[in-house]
């Protein structure tokens, strides 16, 4: 079963926690955050992206915006090599008291600029594959953030004030320590990635072919029906991977996403988690080993306390193109074009007027999927 890494957006969720929690009990957030920032591996992941620092300007003055990077890296798969498969610009107004989610369709065309430390001569492809470009010949995972943050800015005029990459592994043993989300299932879901067969054991229900998924005979598919329900971390890891056979594809997936993310954030900064020391600890070091970090210059308590007054009512999730394709084949592949809406919405984060693009379209957002 191949992995589809998903993303995780866990600096806003453990900045929250943590501020939360030294606000009642100082001594013990300043612990609780030396312990959280002495885990997250940081890293010079920004490049050429990275947002010129105004004279006197610190992490908490003005409007921030940040560039967050699910990657899929298969152990099975060497010779593929990485591809991000989840990009989300995060903007915050400059009055610090929300954030806007914005996905970027990981099959979106555009010019990817050339680095020439790992070879790559420039060229126009997905977007996705900036991430694989840039870590060849030893550019790793900082090559590949580089060249991939270098493209979206090349795509939407954005720079950026802090980047993050996700680790898979622990982002799984976060949902672990959250001991799963409430949820609210928005279509019927059904999984290409996880069935039960005829004995009861697992397996999976579909063969990934070019052509689509092929049913595997005699093997139940795990199906997601809706309403509101828990979802155990296996569940939602499951629920949050699936596209190939939602009608509106990568778009449903997004939407699916940024629900999950909410759902993790509420849950993270629960009465059961914030009073709990022990099941605390263990969120905030499962959120520290998710997590590469580059903080554009400022520490991670400095993001932690900018960011820590962000709750889960204050973030939303926006749709490009509307939550629909908009698909075009050039060089024999489908690939995404932002329309000229979508772009209006890159020119707004840039002026920090997204709130105005929000309230002139407000089918754009993602319905937060809460109990």
């Amino acid at each position: 079963m191949s992995r589809d890494p998903l993303w995780a957006r866990l600096t806003v969720v453990a900045g929250a926690v943590l501020v939360f929690l030294s606000a009642s009990t100082l001594a013990g957030g300043r612990y609780l955050l030396a312990r959280y920032t002495a885990a997250v591996p940081q890293a010079d992941l920004l490049g050429s992206a990275a947002a010129a620092p105004a004279p006197g300007r610190t992490v908490a003055d003005g409007p921030l915006n940040l560039l967050l990077v699910g990657v899929d890296e298969r152990a099975d798969d060497t010779a593929g090599g990485a591809r991000a498969d989840s990009i989300i610009i995060v903007h915050v107004p400059a009055a610090h008291d929300q954030a806007y989610l914005i996905s970027i369709p990981r099959d979106t065309l555009v010019d990817i600029p050339a680095l020439p430390d790992s070879g790559y001569p420039g060229g126009q492809d997905k977007i996705n594959a900036a991430f694989q470009y840039g870590s060849a010949n030893g550019g790793s995972r900082p090559g590949g953030f580089q060249l991939l943050a270098a493209a979206v800015t090349r795509l939407s005029g954005i720079t950026f004030n802090a980047g993050a990459i996700v680790n898979f592994a622990g982002f799984q043993s976060l949902v672990g320590a959250l001991g799963g989300v409430d949820m609210c299932v928005d279509e019927k879901v059904v999984s290409v990635h996880i069935g039960t067969d005829a004995n009861g054991k697992f397996a999976t229900p579909y063969r990934m072919t070019a052509d689509g998924p092929v049913p595997v005979r005699g093997v139940t598919p795990q199906t997601y029906l809706p309403g509101c329900q828990h979802l155990a971390p296996w569940q939602a890891l499951d629920y949050v991977r699936q596209r190939e056979l939602l009608p509106d594809g990568d778009y449903g997936r997004q939407r699916h996403q940024q629900q999950f993310l909410r759902a993790v954030l509420q849950k993270a900064t629960s009465a059961g988690v914030l009073t709990n020391p022990v099941k605390l600890d263990a969120v905030l070091r499962a959120g520290g080993q998710a997590l590469t970090v580059d903080g554009g210059g400022a520490s991670i308590a400095d993001w932690v306390f900018t960011l820590g007054g962000i709750g889960p009512g204050n973030l939303t999730m926006i749709k490009t193109n509307g939550g629909q394709f908009n698909s075009e084949q050039v060089g024999g592949q489908s690939v995404e074009i932002l329309d000229d809406v979508s772009r209006d919405l890159l020119d707004a984060v840039r002026g920090d007027t997204v709130g105005d693009f929000v309230a002139a379209h407000p089918d754009w957002t993602v319905p937060d999927g809460q109990p």
